[in-house]
């Protein structure tokens, strides 16, 4: 690990009367790097798509400051006003501050032209310049999805997240969600009861907790996964970020899944990111009428999201039954079935290959009773999936 030194860094911007001296911490220089990006994303009118566009064309942070206004001006989308706000002395005052904090909370950030930046993330053109997280995140090759829904959660949904993770917990996947009421913590607690990592998405700095109650859950989530946001330590828990964050939660993860939902509100609207991002989307369906059913049946009828009525659902549209898993399941010499596996299984032995909506037919059994017989039948390694949604015993 760099030994820290401490040393007086000073920063001069080309045509400016007179240079300024910031003290800091200084281990490498990735962090001199991290200091310019803090002080670009601090200037009026910068965002992740400016900055992106400011950051490509310069060889490195620093010399954003240093260009010319002649060279600024040729990029697309700087104009005269921003080139003018990149002159603003105050940025680096509060760039040095943020820059402290995320020393002396050994706060983890990862710039999106880095290799620790999130995969799915960088494709997405709207994705953080940085990120910052805490705990031990490990986002690397591993399957993720996102459970989103309403603070208001019934009973039904409470029931379906949880029955979800736990036939999800055998293939080990990340848990995302955004930490707040209802569903999001729901999903947090069942992940932490299947030992599987959860992130905890957050729309303020990470030097407070949101809600406050949560805080319980902090160290634990801590310790196999953690949490990630894009704000400074200065933010605080506005509604307006709750819409912003709504993209990392979608970008993290290949499937976003919505238990419950009104026809408005943060889990559509993270579900419609997701459908921009190209990636899949799932809802539980619910009665009509019911007021946190209608966000749900409407992606559904609007054809926005897959039907999900079982984790089995899930691993189909995502090929998760034909990738490798985590751990291979083998087949045990002897192996226990209930009398509902077994008549499946002796009709699959008689048939041979079989689509799950014959199985369900000439087994009696309706299509989301027989996707979870299934995919414990899969587990249990007496039956593999193949593609086009058959089946055959092994």
């Amino acid at each position: 690990m760099p030994i820290s030194i401490k040393i007086l860094f000073t920063i001069f911007i080309n045509n400016w009367d007179n240079f300024y001296t910031f003290h800091f911490q200084l281990f490498t220089m990735r962090h001199e790097d991290l200091f310019y990006v803090l002080a670009l994303l601090k200037v009026e009118g910068v965002g992740d798509i400016v900055a992106k566009r400011l950051l490509s064309h310069c060889s490195d942070p620093a010399q954003i400051f240093k260009s010319k206004a002649s060279l600024l001006n040729s990029i697309d989308g700087i104009g005269t006003v921003l080139i003018k706000n990149l002159k603003d002395k105050s940025i680096f005052l509060k760039a040095e501050a943020e820059l402290r904090f995320i020393e002396k909370n050994q706060i983890a950030v990862s710039y999106f032209l880095d290799e620790n930046y999130p995969d799915r993330l960088k494709h997405c053109i709207d994705g953080p310049v940085l990120l910052f997280s805490s705990g031990n995140i490990q986002l690397k090759n591993r399957k993720a999805i996102s459970i989103v829904g309403t603070r208001q959660i019934s009973s039904y949904g409470m029931n379906f997240c949880k029955n979800l993770i736990a036939d999800l917990a055998p293939l080990d996947p990340i848990i995302v969600s955004g930490f707040a009421y209802g569903v999001d913590i729901i999903a947090h607690q069942s992940a932490l009861e299947h030992n599987l990592q959860t992130v905890g998405i957050v729309a303020h700095g990470l030097n407070q907790v949101y809600p406050k109650i949560h805080k319980k859950y902090v160290h634990r989530i801590e310790e196999n996964g953690g949490f990630m946001t894009e704000f400074w330590s200065t933010s605080n828990p506005e509604k307006e970020n709750f819409v912003r964050r709504n993209r990392i939660v979608a970008g993290l993860s290949e499937a976003t899944i919505v238990i419950e939902s009104a026809d408005k509100g943060g889990s559509i609207i993270t579900a419609n990111l997701a459908n921009d991002y190209n990636r899949d989307v799932f809802a539980v369906p619910g009665r009509v009428g019911d007021y946190y059913s209608q966000g749900c049946n409407t992606l559904i009828k609007t054809q926005k999201a897959n039907l999900l009525t079982s984790a089995a659902d899930l691993i189909f549209q995502l090929n998760w039954d034909i990738e490798t898993k985590a751990k291979p399941i083998q087949k045990q010499l002897f192996v226990e079935l209930n009398s509902e596996e077994q008549k499946i299984y002796d009709f699959l032995i008689a048939r041979g290959k079989e689509m799950l909506d014959i199985i369900a037919l000439e087994c009696d059994f309706p299509i989301f009773r027989i996707s979870s017989i299934l995919l414990n039948m899969e587990l249990k390694g007496v039956i593999r999936p193949l593609p086009g949604k058959l089946f055959e015993a092994i």
